[in-house]
């Protein structure tokens, strides 16, 4: 789904407060920016008192050298608030970018290292949201509204001193004339954002539907669905566009009524003032210089009135981004782990192990399952559909901790090491191998980034996959599209077995690695597992006969518990269970053969 960039906003503006550490860091920025700010409104405030001796020396008082001194000082004026403008926009914007990158690197690294625990809890999206659209939102305050409210809030004050300093009496009757212009500006501003709101909900509900039925071209087309989505996309079109008229509407309406009140306002108070300047109460350059300040006021009180609510939606988003920092990862490095013997063996030992999911806390996944794998030994995990076997594997990565009992790798509890160290023992080919959208030396790569270019294509032709990847339009080098869209499932899962076969790690996960491929593909396929398992601990959870046939040991498992042990002949005859699952996936001449 795309996401709406209409967040909820927060009423508490403290909630920008942890904003501070990341600004901290960029002190020197700062104060260039608020130093920038305070010339460009003094400057523009400056306007006003050159403006008013330009009128009142130069013109009224006819003097040719006091106007051209007048014009100069206002033309001095112009270029400093010119120069401090800029300097305040670069500077602020700068520091809105570094900022929200900061944000974004914080984020990206905090839920890398969330367990996957989270995310069964956590949809991804909204992840991808708050890395992309909150920080965005911060990056608006901070680059801009927090800027325009500063700035204009500077310039209310200055021009309301300079209201009161000019004429008294003119700033008592544009203080009361300024509520008046305000309250409609408001409501019908809230009016706007509404429909800005509904507008951005439709805009996402066609991203949304570009997203889905794009993701599923095949799908569509192989249904002939197009015209009936066409339809439907140019329902959604129409009523986005319909809402986005609503809204330019809504904004003209509101625009021709700014223009109506905030210069009629400027006109009563001219007539009044102008009045006072026959009656001799006021200058003509006092006059016009109070009424530059009161059109400053009135545009900065409604400045502020419109950033507000840009700081409130920051507000909301800062709280989301950082209730996302605060999120600890489930499974951690203890502060003093211990470090695994070298060389490996590839000793895996589960003793009396208990869990449960975060999501499924009142079923257990394993319940008391007690496993010893000798190094170098293949050992194949049979069970049925939730009996266990994946977890196994989730718990063997450390993605996991137990509930119950201890999991051991090469003598050392996997809760007292490193993460990272345990996963650095152990490459894994899943039954759906992720494919980057990259070419294969990145995708191969990814099991050992600082491999040479020859290690990686050795690895390629050790499982299979060099064959195919030569004959691509570049080889190696050519882009094998989103998820590895380009690939067949026999060449993505050979990819992904020559990265485990680059990572050369001690241990080795078969999470049903051929179970999809047609024989051929099956065929290439296990002559590169036979390869890569050659020297390495293996557990595999397969339901192919050849898999199961050629490791050392089948450990069945059911409800979370080892209930057999031996070899696929010793299983057969035994019956039971395996039997069973073997009776039901495997090759029945075969099974007759080997139990007879």
């Amino acid at each position: 789904m795309a996401a709406n960039t209409d967040r909820p906003p927060s009423k508490n503006l403290g909630a920008l407060r942890p904003l501070w550490p990341f600004l901290a860091s960029y002190r020197l920025q700062l104060l260039g920016a608020g130093f920038f700010l305070m010339v460009a409104a003094a400057t523009v405030l400056g306007l006003g008192w050159a403006l008013r001796h330009l009128i009142d020396d130069g013109l009224a008082g006819g003097n040719a050298e006091l106007l051209d001194r007048a014009v100069v000082a206002l033309l001095g004026v112009v270029v400093v608030a010119a120069f401090a403008t800029f300097g305040r926009f670069y500077l602020v914007t700068w520091i809105g970018e570094r900022i929200v990158a900061d944000l974004r690197r914080a984020v990206y690294a905090r839920v890398l290292e969330l367990s996957p625990g989270f995310y069964e809890v956590t949809r991804t999206a909204e992840i991808i949201t708050r890395l992309t659209t909150d920080t965005t939102l911060v990056q608006t305050v901070v680059g801009s509204s927090a800027s325009v409210t500063l700035r204009n809030l500077l310039i209310l004050i200055g021009a309301t001193v300079m209201m009161a300093v000019t004429s008294a009496k003119l700033m008592l009757m544009a203080l009361a004339i300024i509520p008046l212009v305000l309250v409609p500006i408001l409501a019908f501003g809230r009016h706007v954002r509404r429909l800005s709101r509904e507008s951005q909900d439709r805009v996402a509900d066609v991203g949304a539907y570009v997203d889905e039925s794009l993701g599923a071209i095949r799908t569509v087309q192989a249904f002939t669905h197009e015209p009936l989505d066409r339809s439907r996309f140019a329902e959604r079109v129409e009523a986005a566009f319909v809402v986005a008229i609503r809204r330019t509407s809504m904004r003209a309406v509101l625009t021709a009524i700014v223009i109506l009140l905030v210069f009629g306002a400027v006109t009563f108070v001219l007539w009044i003032g102008g009045h006072d300047m026959l009656a001799g109460a006021i200058s003509p350059g006092a006059l016009s210089s109070f009424v530059f300040y009161a059109i400053l006021a009135a545009s900065s009180a409604g400045a502020i009135s419109e950033v507000i609510g840009d700081l409130q939606r920051a507000a909301g988003a800062m709280e989301r981004i950082i209730e996302l920092l605060a999120t600890e990862p489930a499974v951690r490095a203890p502060a003093l782990p211990k470090r695994f013997p070298l060389p490996a063996e590839g000793r895996i030992a589960f003793e009396d192990v208990r869990f449960h999911y975060p999501s499924r806390p009142d079923r257990a996944a394993l319940e008391g399952l007690t496993l010893e794998v000798r190094p170098g030994e293949r050992v194949a995990l049979v069970g049925p559909s939730g009996a266990g076997k994946t977890t196994v594997f989730q718990l063997l990565l450390r993605f996991y901790d137990p509930d119950g009992g201890t999991i051991r790798l090469d003598g050392v509890a996997l809760t007292e090491a490193d993460p990272s160290e345990v996963r650095g023992r152990i490459g894994l080919v899943p039954q759906e191998p992720a494919i980057f959208s990259a070419d294969a030396w990145e995708n191969i790569r990814y099991g050992r980034p600082g491999a040479s270019d020859a290690e990686v294509r050795a690895a390629a032709v050790a499982a299979h996959a060099a064959e195919f990847l030569d004959r691509l339009p570049d080889g190696f080098k050519t882009f094998l599209g989103e998820k590895g869209v380009r690939l067949s499932g026999g060449q993505r899962q050979r990819l992904a077995i020559a990265r485990a076969i680059l990572r050369d790690a001690p241990v080795l996960l078969l999470d049903e690695a051929t179970s999809a491929l047609d024989a051929e593909s099956e065929r290439a396929v296990q002559d590169a597992l036979d390869k890569l398992m050659v020297g390495r601990t293996t557990l595999v959870i397969a339901h192919r006969l050849a898999t199961v046939q050629k490791a050392s040991r089948i450990v069945v498992i059911d409800q979370g518990r080892v209930v057999a042990t031996g070899t696929h002949d010793e299983l057969v005859r035994q019956g039971g269970l395996y039997a069973r699952l073997a009776a039901l996936q495997f090759d029945r001449p075969r099974l007759e053969a080997a139990a007879g």
